[in-house]
């Protein structure tokens, strides 16, 4: 690979992670709205209805795409990286919403004390469960995807696409589901009704996004002329020894 190519595939994967982190930060900021979406009408899973999930839920499946992206492109080191960074992000961003909350609202602020806590105040258990489900989730999807890859010998995108993100999806929902419950944030009664409801919406999410996981794939390995089961090297160090003798 030319030292071009190199950069270029350097700079894809930092916008890469840059989505990744912003869908996951934001999901993380927004998720204490509830919206509804009855495609096949009133229906009930467990005494709830069908796709009424919180609005956190819509940017969170670009994460699962982007690390099944760059899982196939750049390997699974650099997918771990991603995951871990976006740890790293929804935790200082917690950070930063706790600071401005104790931050007192001056009285001419259009936004006062009140309003601030209400939309903004997330619940420490509520956020500790998101990150644990995130994690345990994300680092699954990645593993999942490398074993049917590997199985597979680089064909069959589809297979390991789906089925890497339909397992890490039912543990995310059922792990932060749980550990809601467990924690008296959520009655137990919704339990099941909850798990089932926000799974089928990210395994309906998970169909959507696969072609454009091949659309992305395509460009990626026509650009840098990779073969089916071929991954771009960005070793920092020998980026730098090029770099020196440019």
């Amino acid at each position: 690979m030319t030292l071009k190519d190199r950069k270029l595939a350097h700079r894809i994967y930092l916008y890469l992670g840059a989505l990744f982190i912003t869908s996951l930060v934001v999901s993380n900021l927004i998720f204490q709205k509830f919206f509804y979406w009855n495609p096949f009408g009133d229906f009930t899973v467990f005494g709830v209805s069908l796709f009424e999930v919180s609005v956190g839920i819509l940017p969170y499946p670009i994460t699962f795409l982007i690390t099944d992206l760059i899982s196939e492109i750049y390997g699974r080191k650099m997918a771990n990286q991603i995951v871990t960074a976006g740890i790293f992000a929804s935790f200082f961003s917690m950070g930063i919403i706790l600071v401005a909350e104790v931050a007192p609202a001056i009285p001419s602020s259009p936004i006062n004390d009140a309003t601030f806590t209400q939309v903004f105040a997330l619940s420490p258990i509520a956020v500790l469960a998101s990150m644990i489900a995130y994690l345990l989730a994300q680092y699954v999807d990645v593993a999942i995807y490398h074993f049917w890859k590997k199985l597979t010998k680089g064909k069959y995108l589809w297979l390991r696409n789906n089925f890497s993100t339909f397992l890490s999806q039912f543990l995310d929902t059922f792990t932060v589901v749980a550990l809601l419950c467990v924690f008296k944030v959520l009655p137990w009664e919704l339990f099941f009704g909850l798990v089932v409801s926000g799974f089928i919406f990210k395994i309906f999410i998970a169909f959507i996004d696969t072609p454009f996981l091949y659309f992305f794939v395509y460009i990626m390995r026509k650009r840098f002329n990779l073969k089916p089961n071929e991954e771009l090297d960005l070793d920092i160090m020998d980026l730098e020894k090029q770099n020196r003798t440019v």
